[in-house]
């Protein structure tokens, strides 16, 4: 099962969408832009796991595909 994550840079001004927490593999201005293209990508890629984290690097939500 692939794990993709949604996770802020340092500063919170970008979002990455990164695959198994490695490399980000793309860069998104807005936060709901970052959600929406992981879960496109998780769904395609099932099974798999997304977790979204917030500003603060916190796990804010977890879903499975």
């Amino acid at each position: 099962m692939k794990h993709y994550t949604v996770t802020p840079n340092k500063d919170a001004t970008t979002w990455f969408v990164k695959i198994e927490d490695v490399a980000p593999t793309e860069e998104y201005d807005k936060y709901d832009k970052a959600i929406n293209a992981a879960v496109q990508i998780a769904e395609e890629n099932s099974p798999s796991k997304l977790s979204i984290l917030d500003k603060y690097h916190e796990v804010v939500e977890t879903r499975t595909f």
